[in-house]
């Protein structure tokens, strides 16, 4: 079976370095093992993103010699795939409709690995006088475990851990979790590799497979790029964009960030001899276990 990857950003802002090691390691992953690599734009929540974002990062990949297979996927041009998706859940029953707002759901005092866990207040129906807001998910009380190619055994409960999760969110807009499993099935992927910061949230998507009967890939999570006070480079924690104007210089520093230790000789070369070597020479195995790193 051809290795089918893709890398997925989001047009919240310019590439930053974390996003520039989460393209890296995927890149090479796929390459490495003569796999294609997709390219695709998670542009599904027009509130968070920036204006010619989506076309700046485009610019900034290609800088840096990022070649990929095909056409861009934007998912702004999905919805509709998005909504037949939430429409079988919601017939099949393992979606629900909710009306319960964010202060009603953090009242309720329960917290799980990832917030408040929603207490199941509309599962079996809407409450008198209120009407649908969301579409939720009903969480199993059951382990969903994976086997992850850098973190190891992953295992959650949905129903203890997370709770029933929204797929369709107030203001119309399908939420992430729907949508990657929908897209990833949509292009044929099979290896996902991408950041430990979405490590938790591959049991839902196991779980979204299952119930739409899709096939599920396998998963790397890399380690994710924090500054000197833990938090995750983002735009909310101000990270600086990567250069375009000097792309060998950051794919060099995002090749020691992987642990890929290149040559000193290699410090200046070009973009298309730092290509060859790390394509050559990449390896999983020095950044396993690893959830994240600093970088300052």
């Amino acid at each position: 079976m051809t290795y089918i990857g893709r890398y997925a950003p989001s047009p919240t802002g310019p590439l930053h370095f974390g996003s520039l090691v989460a393209a890296v390691g995927s890149y090479l992953d796929a390459r490495a093992q003569g796999g294609r690599w997709l390219l695709r734009m998670e542009d599904l929540d027009p509130p968070r993103e920036i204006p010619g974002a989506a076309d700046g990062i485009l610019k900034t990949l290609e800088a840096f010699g990022f070649e990929w297979d095909g056409e861009v996927l934007y998912q702004s041009r999905r919805h509709a795939a998005y909504a037949e998706a939430a429409a079988q859940l919601l017939a099949s029953g393992a979606a629900f409709p909710c009306a319960c707002t964010r202060k009603e759901i953090a009242d309720s005092g329960v917290h799980g690995l990832e917030g408040p866990i929603y207490p199941g207040t509309c599962r079996h129906g809407l409450p008198p006088g209120r009407e649908a807001r969301a579409l939720r998910l009903t969480a199993p009380d059951q382990v969903i475990a994976f086997e992850d190619g850098l973190q190891g055994t992953v295992s959650q409960n949905l129903a203890r851990d997370i709770g029933d999760f929204i797929i369709r969110r107030a203001d119309g807009v399908h939420a992430y979790q729907l949508a990657v499993v929908v897209d990833d099935a949509f292009q044929g992927v099979n290896h996902v590799v991408r950041g430990a910061d979405l490590l938790l949230s591959t049991p839902r998507q196991l779980w979204l497979q299952e119930l739409l009967g899709l096939t599920r890939p396998s998963y790397l999570h890399l380690p994710v790029a924090v500054n000197p006070a833990g938090e995750k480079l983002s735009k909310q924690t101000h990270a600086r964009p990567v250069s375009d104007t000097q792309p060998g210089h950051g794919l060099w520093a995002a090749l020691v960030y992987l642990c890929q230790e290149p040559p000193e000789a290699l410090r200046d070369a070009s973009i298309d001899v730092l290509w060859t070597w790390a394509m050559a020479h990449w390896r999983r195995e020095p950044v396993r276990g690893i959830g994240s790193q600093i970088i300052d």
